[in-house]
This record gives structure tokens, C-alpha cells and sequence, in this order.
């Protein structure tokens, strides 16, 4: 079976999604996490996203898009949201991993407000294909502004 990963696409008004940056790489991605033992896949968006970039949301605030496929190993189950007055300077990365040194760093090190045009040139191939192929972020803007 394959594995999954939950996350939370956060949208502004500006057609904007927040990205944030895997500590130490190039790679920019969603926050997205694997779940723990009994966690429901909104359970885990809702903490990933905490973890990984400071946000926290009520389940009712959030579009639930559901599984994905996103390589051979591992689907997304997404859930999106729009958000406005949430400067990606203020988000913060409260998950730690240890390094090949031993030091303890945080997950995600950056955070940005990426347009859409951007997301492409930002995410890897396979999220941006999702992202741009398999969902439509302008279409699902729209659909959250018609919450």
C-alpha cells in the first residue's frame, strides 16, 4: 500500500499559495507530513501545518480535496484554505530533524507568499504537476471565494 502525506494548501486573495522551504535544500513545498498512529488524514494536515509553519486552522475553514496521486510510493490527501493578513515572515517551524552533524534544525527554514505563474519554477516537478495539472489553483481559489 502505498504510503500517504497530508497537507494543506494555503491560498491567499492575491492567487498567492504559501510555500515553505525543506531546511537546508532548494526544494520548496506545501506543508505536508506523514500521519501518527490513529490520526484521521485532516488530523494530520491540521498538524503538519501547525508543525511545519506555525499556522493553525479549524477543520471548518477548510476545502477538503482529497487523495491525490503524487509519486509511486506516496499519495496527498490535500485540504485548502484561504487565508488574508498572514505575512509569511511571521511563520515559524516548531518540527526539528538532526542532521548528518548532529545539530537539531527545523524542518522548513523559509516561507513565502508564491504566485501562482511562480509555483512551477519553485516546487519540484511531481508537486508542481499537481499543483498545475491535476488541480487548477486559480479554479480552486475561486471555489473558496465562493465559501
Amino acid at each position: 500500500m502505498k504510503a500517504l502525506s497530508c497537507g494543506i494548501l494555503v491560498l491567499n486573495p492575491r492567487s498567492e499559495l504559501l510555500l515553505c522551504r525543506a531546511t537546508g535544500t532548494f526544494r520548496w513545498d506545501i506543508p505536508k507530513g506523514g500521519a501518527h498512529p490513529g490520526e484521521t488524514p485532516l488530523q494530520t494536515a491540521l498538524r503538519e501545518t501547525a508543525e511545519e509553519c506555525g499556522l493553525q486552522f479549524a477543520p471548518a475553514e477548510l476545502l477538503e480535496l482529497g487523495r491525490c496521486a503524487y509519486r509511486p510510493e506516496k499519495d496527498l490527501h490535500l485540504f485548502a484554505t484561504l487565508v488574508d493578513g498572514v505575512d509569511a515572515a511571521s511563520c515559524h517551524c516548531r518540527s526539528h530533524f538532526t542532521d548528518g552533524w548532529g545539530r537539531q534544525r527545523p524542518e522548513m527554514d523559509a516561507f513565502e507568499w508564491t504566485a501562482f505563474a511562480r509555483v512551477p519554477r519553485r516546487c519540484s516537478r511531481r508537486m508542481a504537476a499537481l499543483l498545475t495539472q491535476t488541480l487548477s489553483l486559480p479554479q480552486l481559489l475561486q471555489q473558496l471565494q465562493a465559501r
